[in-house]
């Protein structure tokens, strides 16, 4: 699989004790023999300001992140780009869930899923999309830029019941979309601050999204947001990357 990746992702960009460094290391450690990485490019201006207020980047400007952020979210574009022919998964940071049109929180800047599917929906290479975010925090930013869009359909999963939170994930996924993102989150995992979910199945939500995009004839990719156990969260990517690629 091709994985978006650059070495500015190692840069501690934040300083809350969540943002602490590790995390990327512990994911490449993991997954680095068997995926084929590809360097994160930036965003354009255009691709950032379809989903964000000149107000909101000139902000991320004054903090000193628009450079990360921005390849963050063109890293996201890659893999959506590449998702609509295999699956791909960008390994990113900063995350990109909280960020909403005009503000952000949760060490978020950009809103790296909604720039990305804004940006294919934009160049007319889809009509519909699917986003799954699994992350244990609901994913407020990307439903205050997308939710309304009419294009696109987003599922928080929110039950804290491991077999109920997969059944409410394989009822909600479609047959008959373009292409399916998720918002890769670990932090749900039951070494991690949710407590839910295992390792499998992160592999079992990938094979489910990637068996639903071949129903539905499109795509599907993933990005990173949440997880904070660095002694799980490689084993959790490489569970959905596994799930991902399929037999």
């Amino acid at each position: 699989m091709k994985v978006i990746f650059h070495d500015d992702f190692y840069e501690s960009y934040c300083s809350d004790p969540a943002a602490a460094p590790g995390r990327i290391e512990a994911i490449v450690e993991t997954i680095g023999e068997r995926v084929t990485f590809v360097e994160a490019l930036p965003a354009t201006g255009e691709d950032i300001a379809a989903c964000h207020t000149e107000s909101h980047i000139e902000k991320v400007k004054r903090q000193g992140l628009y450079d990360i952020a921005a390849r963050a979210a063109g890293g996201a574009i890659q893999a959506a780009e590449i998702g609509l022919s295999q699956p791909a998964f960008a390994l990113i940071r900063p995350p990109g869930h909280h960020a909403s049109a005009n503000s952000a929180w949760g060490f978020c800047y950009f809103s790296n899923m909604a720039i990305a599917i804004s940006k294919l929906k934009r160049e007319g290479k889809i009509e519909k999309a699917f986003i799954l975010d699994f992350d244990l925090h609901f994913g407020d930013g990307t439903v205050n830029i997308l939710g309304h869009s009419g294009y696109v359909d987003i599922l928080n999963p929110s039950t804290s019941d491991r077999s109920a939170y997969l059944r409410e994930v394989v009822r909600a996924l479609p047959d008959d979309t373009d292409i399916i993102g998720i918002s890769a989150g670990f932090d749900n995992h039951r070494e991690d601050w949710g407590g839910v979910l295992s390792t499998d199945d992160y592999r079992e939500m990938g094979r489910m999204v990637r068996e639903a995009s071949e129903k539905s004839g499109g795509g599907c990719f993933a990005i990173l947001e949440g997880g904070y156990n660095h002694r799980v969260i490689g084993e959790n990517a490489l569970a959905l990357i596994k799930g991902l690629e399929g037999p």
